[in-house]
């Protein structure tokens, strides 16, 4: 395997699935020249800084490119950084789309849940939580992932659109067109209908690497638009808390589920 790779797969399975912050994907270039390899890291963590995750094809259940109307699945070998490494994309919007497999974390600390709850604007969690006969501590949350981020190929040109993702942000302007006008409009969806009066977080990052978060919420229909400025990077996440299908089925099922949607883009500097 050798030194690095057996390093890097040593460290994935060191740290685990056993988080839950925000997952994204991080293109280590938004904007590409024609012909040019596309490469992006999949990262965990929080304020958009994180662990790199390396490639191991048991840990999504979807991984893909696609340019215009070509779809390309990932492929890679177990412990590769970056994660995504491919070329040969004609010039236009590159959309990179990842579903992760099912993880597990435990809850030992009842507080700990309340304060994600309150973060991720889940007001009645705990109320839902006594009312079903739940365990205060030792419980536990199923999570999945479901990512997308926007790469300019070239000129940039094309538009984003839904995949079917279990809950998507589908971006319906392109921050790489060139009358692009500063304002990021997306919707959030959950089971492929508008997610209203959602919570999302918005992560700015500046070319120093300082990170700005805030909060709005998606309109009756699912959208928002978000004013976004030149030369930053940007992560948008939305969360999903629902009880678990599998609450009560064994005694280590997990009795809640969340599921995570985000979307990484750059704004070029004019």
């Amino acid at each position: 395997m050798g030194f690095l790779r057996l390093s890097i797969f040593l460290t994935v399975l060191s740290v685990g699935p056993v988080f839950s912050h925000e997952f994204w994907i991080e293109p280590q270039q938004y904007q590409v020249e024609s012909g040019a390899a596309v490469h992006a890291d999949l990262k965990n963590g929080e304020n958009f800084k994180g662990i790199t995750l390396a490639w191991f094809e048991n840990r999504f259940t979807r991984f893909e490119t696609v340019s215009g109307d070509v779809v390309r699945p990932v492929t890679g070998r177990m412990g590769d950084t970056p994660a995504l490494q491919m070329s040969d994309h004609p010039d236009g919007l590159l959309i990179v789309l990842h579903e992760t497999s099912a993880a597990t974390l435990t809850y030992r600390d009842w507080d700990r849940f309340l304060k994600f709850a309150a973060h991720k604007d889940f007001s009645a969690a705990a109320r839902m939580h006594d009312d079903r006969g739940w365990p205060r501590a030792g419980f536990r949350e199923s999570y999945t992932r479901h990512v997308k981020s926007l790469i300019a190929v070239g000129h940039g040109r094309g538009a984003d659109r839904p995949f079917g993702l279990a809950t998507e942000f589908t971006a319906l302007t392109n921050p790489y067109d060139a009358d692009f006008d500063g304002q990021m409009r997306v919707r959030l969806t959950y089971d492929g209908a508008p997610r209203p009066d959602a919570q999302v977080e918005v992560f700015e990052r500046d070319a120093a690497g300082n990170v700005a978060v805030s909060l709005l919420r998606t309109d009756a229909q699912g959208l928002a638009t978000v004013p976004v400025k030149p030369g930053h990077d940007y992560l948008f996440d939305a969360v999903v808390l629902r009880p678990s299908p599998l609450a009560g089925s064994t005694e280590q099922a997990p009795v809640w589920e969340t599921l995570w949607a985000a979307l990484t883009f750059s704004v070029p500097s004019r």
